[in-house]
């Protein structure tokens, strides 16, 4: 993810984080009913010859649901889980970054991904006028674009080395 996508999304990143870590914290997976009812009802595509009784469907499912089961709430778990750690890094590092930044940038950049604050807001708070909080901003931009550079850089000698 770039410096300018979590200047953007930040708020947004930050709700699905909290989404997720619920969803982990309290996660029950698909139940035995749910599934049940699934297995039921699913039809196979393309033409076929029926050659079982309901009686024969049914022992299917006994027999298969459980392991189903327990795979799609394994499938389930694993992406939430995956997708809590990426945002949750991709989150830890852009606020790393941000509080890396030179002078009063960490403050007004932290202020516009809030999204709490008016840019009005923001310029008086910090006694400057919102023409130059723009170009804090793009100043900041700037040195956050370097900082994702040099992990970039660390990813790739990584991988290729």
């Amino acid at each position: 993810m770039t410096a300018e996508t979590m200047m953007k999304e930040y708020r947004s990143l930050k709700r699905e984080l909290s989404v997720a870590g619920f969803q982990l914290q309290w996660f029950e997976g698909i139940s035995e009913h749910e599934m049940i009812e699934s297995m039921l009802y699913s039809h196979h595509e393309g033409e076929r010859v029926q050659t079982s009784t309901l009686s024969d469907k049914t022992a299917g499912i006994a027999v298969n649901y459980r392991k189903i089961m327990e795979r799609e709430n394994d499938g389930w778990y694993q992406y939430l889980f995956n997708r809590y750690l990426y945002l949750s890094e991709e989150i830890d590092f852009f606020e790393r970054s941000v509080s890396a930044l030179s002078g009063q940038l960490p403050g007004v950049v932290m202020d516009l991904v809030e999204g709490e604050l008016t840019w009005e807001n923001i310029a008086a708070k910090y006694h400057v006028s919102t023409a130059m909080i723009a170009k804090y901003k793009k100043k900041a931009a700037m040195e956050l674009e370097k900082m994702y550079g040099f992990r970039d850089k660390q990813v790739e000698a990584y991988v290729l080395g």
